[in-house]
């Protein structure tokens, strides 16, 4: 498998890549870490005519923490992400998903923009994005945008990017402190896509009632989606085993899978009732009641 012919490009700024994409007029792809991308132009299913490396422009990578929020440059590595201890200690259900992420040679290759651009459903970060209330900052010739998250999914392999803008960052909210998380996935095989996977945060008061919860996810519809009628369920009520298989009963109404060669959309269901509940029960037992400040 090969793919067709193609100019290659290897820009030297941020400012030249915006341009060719400009002056290319959709007929270019960027290349980051090119774990999707090279596939899918070997298998021909994406034929551009031009390939812009990215790769070299540093100032699209890097990890910061500040004002209550992890802000991500496009070109960072998922393996960065994956042995940051300051992730870990700050925002742990990133690093449990990432984790969960192909093989160590993919997430060595892999880029954190490269994932959420991509856009598959089932794919780890995307979830963890959407759980996480993250922002995208994008940047075309005619400026910067920022797009939040359930406005940047379209569809499956569909985001609102423009033809002419590359993701440069991706800002994800801290959870308030003592949140409990988890992050965990069903996939036929380890390092494959998730069948279905489930992102949860959980937030208790002093007195034990939920004040903050996020439930997401992948694999159950053409994009990552949040569980919102779900997670109002949750909302000033004290956790309990009932509460738990009523809210993964809901989510599951809120999912919309297919079939497909891996699993039919009924065995997503009753995978996704599972998943949310055990998912909710661990971020529960992670939890440190009252701790609620951000």
């Amino acid at each position: 498998m090969k793919p067709a012919p193609f100019h290659y490009i290897a820009p030297s700024s941020l400012d030249e890549a915006l341009t060719l994409l400009g002056k290319y007029n959709g007929q270019a792809k960027v290349l980051a870490g090119g774990q999707s991308l090279v596939p899918l132009m070997n298998f021909r299913l994406l034929r551009p005519g031009y390939l812009l490396d990215i790769n070299g422009l540093k100032e699209l990578s890097g990890i910061q923490l500040a004002d209550g929020k992890l802000t991500l440059g496009s070109l960072t590595r998922q393996s960065e992400v994956e042995h940051s201890a300051e992730v870990e200690r700050q925002l742990p259900i990133l690093t449990e998903a990432i984790r969960l992420v192909a093989h160590p040679a993919i997430r060595n290759r892999g880029t954190v923009g490269g994932s959420l651009v991509h856009a598959d459903p089932a794919a780890e970060l995307p979830v963890v994005a959407v759980a996480l209330d993250a922002e995208l900052e994008l940047k075309s010739k005619n400026g910067i945008r920022s797009v939040p998250i359930p406005e940047f999914f379209l569809g499956y392999l569909a985001t609102s990017i423009g033809l002419d803008e590359i993701l440069v960052k991706t800002s994800m909210a801290l959870p308030p402190a003592g949140t409990g998380w988890s992050f965990s996935e069903y996939a036929r095989r380890h390092g494959d896509f998730a069948i279905v996977a489930v992102a949860v945060l959980l937030t208790l008061d002093p007195e034990g009632k939920i004040v903050f919860v996020r439930i997401a996810l992948g694999g159950v519809g053409p994009a990552p989606m949040r569980a919102c009628a779900a997670e109002k369920l949750l909302m000033g009520k004290a956790p309990s085993d009932a509460l738990f298989r009523e809210t993964a009963a809901a989510a599951v109404t809120e999912t919309d899978p297919e079939n497909d060669i891996h699993a039919s959309a009924s065995y997503r269901r009753q995978l996704s009732a599972v998943y949310v509940r055990r998912a909710l029960e661990t971020a529960h037992s992670r939890t440190q009641r009252g701790k609620t400040s951000a």
